[in-house]
């Protein structure tokens, strides 16, 4: 709402907007009591009851996320009122459904601030309910993501088994025998391998399991892998492709994107650490020829012509799965 400067709102105008728009608050007409406090609120009345006003009516309104900016603005002021607001906040994030936010306010208030004891025994039982309600919607939410995929699968839709899988991966889900079993099948898309690799990594899944990729059949923990962004490996290869960082950054941030592509297809099973300049040689061809421009690279030297190969290959399947912007 836009501040009116310099205009004064007479006493008794601003004593009958209060009481106007408390009356049609009380009974329940939310939009008229709405546009009554915002007029108060563009002659820079904001009291507690006429914020707090407006919150309930855009609550009462649906306009959730409005009311959430509004909380999270007037909790920054840590004003006398902080801790009502913040109960209006932590029902707005409770109501949405953000439970994860709600718990996570919830904790660094009982850890950072004497939250009044009025109020704690409130803040618990929301953050009891919503830690509940966050476990039931994660096995309700993961129930419908492993039918989709079990579906994605019968169906060979190899994009929407790689979206399923990441979904379950964000959610932290605990994934089943038969999920960690795909990783064997030889009709699971490399890309999505390496997807389920990557989820059972970050939810520490200590148990040796078997991956089938490239021909080749492997048994590893994956608390045992290393994060392929951060492999010996392409530390060589960045070193190597690191002059192009200054030359030509548009050049080095597509070599940069291709190397991070092929990584992610091939994972686990990587090239060798004395393949780093092969690699970083292919590279700099695929990149030249992508920007059509003219790099000193000799295509015969150490069989340069296999790994563009390879690269451009693991770069189609990565592409024909992933959509980036």
């Amino acid at each position: 709402m836009k501040q009116r400067e310099n205009v004064i709102l007479f006493p008794k105008w601003r004593t009958a907007l209060e009481e106007e728009s408390l009356m049609a608050l009380k009974e329940k007409r939310f939009a008229e009591a709405l546009d009554k406090l915002d007029e108060l609120l563009s002659y820079q009345i904001n009291s507690y009851e006429i914020v707090s006003g407006k919150l309930i009516c855009l609550i009462e309104l649906g306009r959730h996320q409005e009311a959430q900016e509004i909380c999270e603005d007037v909790l920054q002021h840590q004003g006398n009122h902080y801790y009502h607001y913040l109960h209006i906040y932590l029902t707005i994030l409770f109501q949405t459904n953000q439970y994860d936010t709600l718990m996570q306010q919830v904790e660094e208030e009982f850890k950072e601030h004497e939250v009044p004891e009025v109020l704690k025994g409130q803040f618990q039982q929301l953050y009891e309910m919503s830690n509940k309600l966050k476990v039931d919607m994660v096995i309700e939410h993961s129930t419908a993501y492993v039918e989709e995929l079990n579906n994605a699968i019968a169906a060979g839709d190899y994009q929407k088994q790689w979206q399923m899988i990441e979904k379950l991966r964000r959610m932290k889900s605990e994934p089943s025998r038969n999920m960690v079993h795909l990783l064997v099948k030889e009709e699971i898309h490399p890309v999505v391998k390496t997807a389920i690799l990557i989820w059972l990594q970050e939810i520490n899944y200590n148990n040796s399991i078997e991956v089938s990729k490239w021909g080749r059949n492997i048994e590893i923990n994956p608390n045992d892998m290393e994060d392929f962004r951060h492999h010996t490996l392409v530390k060589q290869i960045f070193l190597i492709i690191n002059e192009m960082e200054q030359k030509n950054p548009t050049l080095y941030g597509l070599l940069e994107k291709l190397l991070y592509h092929y990584m992610y297809v091939r994972y686990p099973i990587l090239p060798l650490k004395d393949e780093a300049e092969n690699i970083a040689l292919a590279l700099k061809a695929i990149g030249a020829n992508y920007l059509n421009i003219q790099l000193d690279v000799d295509r015969n030297l150490m069989n340069v012509d296999h790994y563009i190969e390879d690269i451009e290959r693991c770069e189609a399947l990565y592409s024909s799965i992933i959509e980036e912007n």
